[in-house]
């Protein structure tokens, strides 16, 4: 262990995030004694790794912490070398952060990494105590068998449409070359998950129609703006691409458009998904566990091209639920 394992290992946290630690550590990414684990935290998330570390000592496996505001001023331009460095010579991460605004090109330094290597890698970002006491207190076990049956089904499906009383209407044509996936929570080396997990997801063919996003919207617009059952914003899509989007609140609509046009293709639907976590009773206004809320929500940006085959790589993905 490095010296930020041992400050962790002698910091309190509430015995409610126990649960929670013991889950992602135990049940989701199923660490062995023998195996050497990359704990990634912030200073706003220093109790939630202090859980995280205490899990990690009983498991008796070869861990490293690392607090990012101890290596690199904030917003990261770049993941720290350290931090990367480490992930060579181990076989799990743990990325338990709340993200700042402009910092998804130094994630995805960190899941290359992950994907290179075939790692288990829990993606926790934006944990909060909320989150470590719900959305992470869920049978896995269960979500895992909900979500094997939603992809035994979408796999077959070419078209599906999806309608809400708020006003969604959408129709995905779904593209036979792509693959589906689930994130149901138990993380294996073919796919790194977010945890909470609960989710099955693929890069669509075409969708095209209305979506109410009156749910949260992703990336660090996730905690600007937190619910927006009150400002709902409504975007318009046409050949999978955003072209309006309108709400009440018009810095949350011209944040997002912008968002969503720092490229030629950041407005474009990048993926499509389900969730499937039944511990996720409600929206709570953080994405990390309102995507797995049961039920439709599409990304614009990045299709995760290197899991669903799609041959598109963008540097922005952001969620609406």
């Amino acid at each position: 262990m490095n010296e930020t394992a041992n400050y962790l290992l002698s910091l309190a946290y509430p015995a409610e995030f126990t649960p929670g630690a013991r889950s992602a550590v135990t049940a989701c990414l199923r660490i062995d004694p023998a195996e050497k684990v990359t704990l990634i935290i912030d200073r706003v998330t220093e109790t939630i790794g202090a859980a995280l570390a205490a899990q990690l000592a009983a498991r008796g496996c070869q861990w490293n912490a690392f607090l990012l505001e101890d290596l690199s001023p904030r917003p990261l331009g770049d993941m720290p070398a350290a931090v990367l460095e480490d992930m060579e010579t181990s076989q799990v991460s743990i990325f338990a952060v709340q993200v700042q605004a402009n910092e998804l090109r130094s994630r995805m330094q960190m899941t290359d990494v992950v994907n290179r290597r075939h790692m288990r890698h829990a993606h926790m970002v934006n944990i909060t105590p909320e989150i470590m006491c719900q959305g992470m207190r869920a049978d896995f076990d269960l979500v895992d068998r909900l979500s094997q049956k939603v992809l035994d089904r979408v796999r077959k499906a070419t078209r599906i449409r999806a309608t809400t009383a708020a006003g969604t209407s959408i129709t995905a044509e779904m593209n036979p070359a792509y693959k589906w996936f689930k994130t149901s929570g138990i993380i294996s080396p073919e796919k790194w998950g977010n945890l909470p997990g609960g989710e099955c997801f693929t890069s669509p063919g075409e969708v095209n129609g209305t979506f109410v996003v009156d749910g949260v919207v992703g990336d660090w617009l996730c905690a600007r703006y937190g619910l927006l059952a009150e400002t709902p914003l409504t975007i318009e899509i046409e050949g999978n691409r955003i072209v309006r989007c309108e709400s009440r609140n018009k810095q949350l609509e011209a944040d997002f458009w912008a968002y969503t046009h720092t490229d030629e293709n950041s407005d474009r639907v990048g993926e499509f998904a389900i969730g499937t976590n039944l511990g996720v009773e409600r929206v709570i206004g953080n994405i990390l566990q309102d995507e797995k809320f049961p039920g439709i929500h599409i990304a614009f940006g990045n299709h995760y091209g290197e899991h669903t085959g799609a041959q598109l790589r963008y540097g922005r993905h952001i969620y609406v639920v």
